[in-house]
């Protein structure tokens, strides 16, 4: 029978062939997939964080002509800046229309009921929205511009009011009668407080206190008086919101007055607070009160809050910034937050905020001076008066407190006793000023995988090396499939055991976790050794392969043996408490879930993740290479020394930074088994936050758009960066053992 030369000598399985073009496609495919993805996320996370890096801006929305505009002593603006309101110096406030719509129409005139002539006028803290005019009896009138909200026809509607928050009746500041020529005040709960320099030059401090007679139910005003002993003419008076501080400026000194009791007024500290060459034109206290702002001739504006001295605690400059020179220079601040606005005779607007240290905007906002400054509630708009003209400014600046230097520097916030770095993003009080850095939770993290890896590497490794090349093959099949079995637990339960059961437990027995890391390698050594020494008749009973099972009682019996010696340790070495000793003795913080905790945790883990991969590139290598070198005379030792671990050295640096890839993005284990404190200190024996429990604490009860959810999306992406860097340095030194190696 002859062959067709024509027809091919082999059958072509065309379905196969189909099946091996189709599962090409779909890997390439999945890879770009995968590509995109990763693309997306990172594009995504970049859309979010950033308007936190954008520029402050301020623009004219209009301005219309104000009559007497000289009278006018101070100004406001509501909420939602469609109505602002001017208050002249006979008691009269008038309130105009702001909104786009009806701009400038004139809305309404109220007259404060005033017992006496205006001799002066004074505004509280902004937040406090309190505006009060000084009378020529010795008397203080305080009032509040209000609005009542209603849906007629189902229209908002603003119906502008006068309030008294204290009651139409004044405040006799002076029971000499002395007319009010300078004052400062503040109504704080049930207590107001106002420090005011009278006609005949005495600086007066007056309390009242609001109390319910209890037969008539009327309030009534139990006062306390104060003569403050201040040398020289009083330029400005000041008074903290909360009425416990008190501030006299004379000239370039600033006199501070503790007032927290009344009839136990005493100066604390005198400040020659002028800056070289310059003299001080104004001051004003930031946004929480606890930081005076003082403004120079020379254009320089300096902060100064108390810390902590050794002579107790003091004000202290802490930082300046620099503005235009001009001899009139005025300071105003925010409702809430540490920015503040300079103006001046110039006509020039300054944009700052402090603890960034960062100015935000400058710019000409009128031709001629300033006379009158106020900002809106939510710090989104802002009017002046200048050139008899009220302008409403538009103020773009969402997140001022957001700068490099705060994320990635040390920053000294109010009341600290030096520059830090200081996570702390959220707190009760309206006074508090966010701390974003994210260096202590970027360093927490790094921390919690070394002491991870530091626990992981050496065991997975180890084990990787033992169970592919001299495990025998049926102990090899039992073993890795179990410590594979391992990677699916999930880390919620690790993270839960040791929380709740790990950290208790090496907080009580620390002597014998500490004896347990030291005895067991030394055990397991001693036994090797012991072992080496038996005759060989004896050796020869246990199968080549499986001499490590006869570990398994002596890692139990040094357990034992450790938790049975602990309590005599502790006696012994520790007078009874390791906690009191490494505190007292050492100087050492030992919190109870801590990083030895996390690293044990954490590193039980990742073992799975090194080993499964180590143990696959060691036992992948060739077997010719081994026998070849075993056949040259090389031992074991040698041939898996200078051969093995060299041919599957890429596999095994792949697996440890797949084991640190997996520690730095942990979550859950470090959630729950540490205190979640963003403190930088690489002591064992104290906890730390990373990067992802950072963001799954605090993501959920952050405001969407906040500067707070911004940053924990930098925080995501920070760990993204973390990742990828891992990975790329990975793949590289990976690609350049395989080049190096493959030719074996």
């Amino acid at each position: 029978m002859t062959s067709n030369p024509n027809k091919p000598t082999f059958n072509t399985d065309r379905s196969r062939l189909f099946k091996d073009r189709f599962a090409k496609f779909g890997i390439t495919a999945g890879g770009i997939m995968v590509l995109i993805a990763l693309l997306l996320i990172f594009f995504y996370l970049l859309y979010v964080v950033q308007p936190i890096f954008e520029s402050a801006k301020v623009e004219k929305r209009a301005s219309f002509n104000v009559a007497n505009a000289e009278q006018i002593v101070g100004l406001g603006v509501e909420e939602q800046t469609e109505v602002a309101y001017l208050l002249d110096d006979q008691g009269q406030v008038n309130f105009y229309s702001v909104d786009k719509a009806k701009f400038g129409k004139k809305l309404k005139t109220l007259n404060a009921t005033l017992p006496a002539q205006v001799t002066s006028f004074a505004n509280s803290a902004p937040f406090q929205g309190h505006y009060a005019y000084g009378l020529e009896n010795g008397t203080v009138t305080i009032v509040a511009p209000k609005f009542l909200v209603t849906f007629p026809n189902n229209e908002r509607k603003l119906t502008p009011r006068l309030g008294y928050p204290l009651g139409e009746m004044a405040l006799e500041v002076d029971e000499q009668g002395a007319a009010i020529k300078r004052f400062a005040f503040s109504h704080y709960e049930d207590k107001t407080a106002v420090v005011a320099l009278t006609a005949d030059k005495r600086v007066v401090f007056s309390s009242f206190v609001a109390e319910e007679n209890m037969f008539t139910g009327e309030v009534e005003w139990q006062v306390e008086r104060t003569e403050l002993n201040v040398d020289g003419r009083v330029d400005e008076l000041l008074m903290s919101p909360d009425t416990t501080r008190t501030f006299v400026r004379s000239a370039n000194q600033i006199y501070v007055f503790d007032t927290r009791y009344p009839s136990e007024v005493e100066q604390i500290q005198l400040l020659s607070a002028n800056e070289e060459n310059a003299n001080i034109v104004s001051s004003q206290l930031l946004a929480g009160a606890n930081s005076l702002m003082l403004a120079n001739d020379n254009g320089e504006i300096s902060q100064w809050f108390e810390i902590n001295t050794d002579s107790g605690r003091e004000f202290q400059k802490i930082r300046s910034f620099e503005t235009t020179k001009q001899s009139k220079l005025n300071i105003f601040t925010e409702f809430y937050r540490r920015t503040f606005f300079t103006t001046g005779q110039n006509g020039e607007l300054g944009l700052y905020y402090t603890t960034s240290e960062a100015k935000l905007w400058q710019g000409k906002v009128s031709d001629g001076e300033i006379e009158q400054f106020a900002i809106a509630p939510r710090s989104n708009a802002a009017l002046i008066l200048a050139d008899n003209k009220l302008t409403v400014l538009e103020i773009h600046n969402e997140h001022p407190e957001v700068t490099w230097s705060a994320l990635w520097q040390e920053v000294w916030y109010e009341g600290y006793p030096e520059p830090g770095y200081i996570w702390q993003s959220t707190s009760a009080s309206d006074d508090f000023e966010s701390k974003f850095s994210l260096v202590p939770i970027s360093f927490g993290t790094l921390k919690a995988a070394m002491y991870a890896m530091l626990f992981a590497v050496p065991i997975a490794i180890s084990a990787a090396i033992y169970t592919a090349y001299f495990m025998s093959s049926e102990l090899r099949r039992v073993v890795k499939p179990t410590v594979e079995i391992m990677e699916a637990l999930p880390t919620v339960i690790l993270g839960f055991l040791a929380g709740l059961w790990l950290a208790p437990l090496i907080e009580e027995h620390l002597p014998a976790i500490v004896g347990l890391l030291v005895l067991l390698p030394l055990g397991i050594l001693a036994t090797a050794l012991g072992w080496n020494k038996l005759p060989a008749v004896i050796r020869h009973k246990i199968p080549e392969g499986s001499h490590s099972i006869l570990l398994i009682p002596v890692v139990l019996f040094i357990g034992w043996l450790s938790f049975a010696m602990s309590e005599s340790i502790e006696l012994w070495m520790f007078d009874g408490n390791v906690r009191q000793y490494l505190t007292n003795e050492l100087g050492m913080t030992f919190d109870q879930r801590n990083s030895l905790v996390v690293g044990i945790a954490m590193g039980f883990a990742v073992i799975p993740t090194i080993f499964s991969i180590a143990e696959d590139a060691v036992f992948s290598v060739p077997k010719h290479l081994s026998n070849g070198s075993l056949a040259l005379g090389a031992t074991q030792w040698q041939t898996l020394i200078r051969v093995v671990l060299l041919t599957a050295s890429p596999g095994i640096f792949s697996a440890v930074m797949m084991g640190l890839g997996r520690a730095v993005g942990e979550t859950m284990i470090v959630l729950m088994a540490t205190g979640n404190t963003p403190i930088m200190d690489w002591s064992i024996f104290q906890g730390m936050r990373t990067l992802a429990a950072n963001i799954a604490v605090e993501m959920p009860e952050s405001e969407v758009g906040s500067s707070h959810y911004r940053i924990l999306f930098l925080a995501a992406f920070v760990l993204f960066i973390f990742t990828f860097i891992f990975n790329t340095v990975a793949e590289f030194v990976r690609q350049q053992l395989r080049e190096k190696y493959s030719s074996m």
